[in-house]
């Protein structure tokens, strides 16, 4: 049983005492399109995708041909390095003697998984936040910089509402991973980084993350089944700083992930569904992924500096909660924050095969979806 933790109920302390205010001016959830002649944010990403952005060893046309590469954020000073995941079938969940297993996990089932590339670590602030306080249209138009396509593009997909104070609770900025947004501020982060790149990324699925954490691994872990070797490859209750932690500064899984195991957990694509690979195995659903038709509870994986051993094997799944918004009267409920999910981030993913539109619309936001988070939150982004 995961214990009650004292230093985390410390920090939403001291982000009551520091006045997280979340600005009541929100946003449209809807982009200004401009002179585009559609809205981005609502129209399906690959319905729009821009020409690629130049980047060496990006390119691929098959599997075999698929390379590690340094993305770049056009304009900017930020990139981060993908990783590609061969295609490949395994066993999704825990077998039923693996210790601390939880009913969720099984019955094991066989999928097969399409290759994609994987950030090779969390999302950090300093990326997320080229986005989200618009860092990138204010350093345009400081540096008089020529406005682009993917510029153009990526302008008009919607952002957060500023928040009135440090996200980062004093935990670290650059280099270390952005925590607290919601699903819907994670998707809208890889339209505007497809926008950006004029390649496709979204949220991986929760069997593609666990197929990439386990990285051909059939153990507990990525690295074996011992949680006494944990502090070579994680940040976890036992050892985190009281906080997160620079990512990448553990060892990588053997597909060369960083952080798949701790310092933040991780948002994925799939409803929360207990029974969810019960489901499968008997034929009663065939969806890639379990497409989300509520609000609550939403898959999330890999554990975080918060959190016990067990929390963090390859199989362990969570959903979010409504208690991940605080709730008091000065901090309004919003679309784009899990205020009171200090522990929670995101990678992104891109597949080598770059869906159709009728497949990507399974992958963005459900305007029902959010519809319902806004009445659920009283009308509040």
């Amino acid at each position: 049983m995961t214990q009650t933790r004292v230093r985390f109920h410390w920090l939403c302390g001291v982000a009551l005492a520091g006045l997280l205010v979340l600005s009541m001016l929100s946003p449209a959830l809807a982009g200004e399109d401009g002179d585009l002649g559609f809205d981005p944010t609502e129209k399906i990403s690959v319905e729009w995708i821009p020409e690629a952005y130049p980047v060496v060893g990006a390119n691929a046309a098959s599997e075999a041909e698929m390379r590690k590469y340094t993305e770049k954020i056009v304009g900017s000073d930020h990139s981060f390095d993908m990783v590609p995941i061969p295609g490949g079938k395994f066993l999704l969940g825990s077998p039923d003697d693996e210790p601390d297993r939880s009913p969720d996990e099984g019955p094991q089932v066989e999928l097969k998984i399409e290759p994609f590339w994987m950030m090779s670590t969390e999302i950090t602030w300093d990326i997320y936040d080229y986005w989200s306080q618009k860092l990138d249209i204010a350093r345009r138009e400081q540096l008089k910089q020529e406005t682009t396509k993917w510029d153009k593009l990526g302008d008009a997909v919607a952002r957060p509402t500023a928040p009135y104070s440090d996200m980062t609770f004093e935990m670290g900025h650059d280099g270390y991973p952005a925590i607290c947004m919601t699903d819907y501020a994670a998707k809208m982060f890889c339209k505007w980084l497809t926008a950006k790149t004029g390649r496709y990324y979204r949220l991986p699925t929760e069997a593609e993350w666990e197929y990439a954490c386990r990285a051909g691994t059939t153990t507990a872990y990525s690295f074996g089944d011992d949680p006494a070797d944990l502090d070579d490859y994680a940040w976890y209750f036992d050892n985190s700083p009281d906080g997160y932690a620079k990512v990448g500064t553990k060892k990588p899984n053997p597909w060369g992930l960083y952080d798949m195991h701790g310092n933040v957990t991780e948002w994925v694509l799939d409803q929360y569904i207990p029974d969810y690979y019960a489901q499968l195995k008997s034929g009663k659903v065939k969806a890639p992924f379990a497409i989300p038709t509520k609000p609550y509870p939403l898959a999330v994986r890999g554990g975080s500096w918060d959190d016990d051993a067990e929390r963090l094997r390859s199989a362990a799944r969570r959903g979010s909660d409504p208690s991940w918004k605080m709730k008091g009267a000065q901090i309004p409920q919003s679309i784009w924050y899990h205020t009171d999910a200090l522990f929670l981030g995101f990678r992104v993913i891109r597949p080598l095969r770059t869906p159709t539109a009728e497949e990507a619309k399974l992958y963005e936001p459900d305007p029902a979806v959010i519809a319902e988070y806004k009445e659920a939150q009283g009308g509040k982004q």
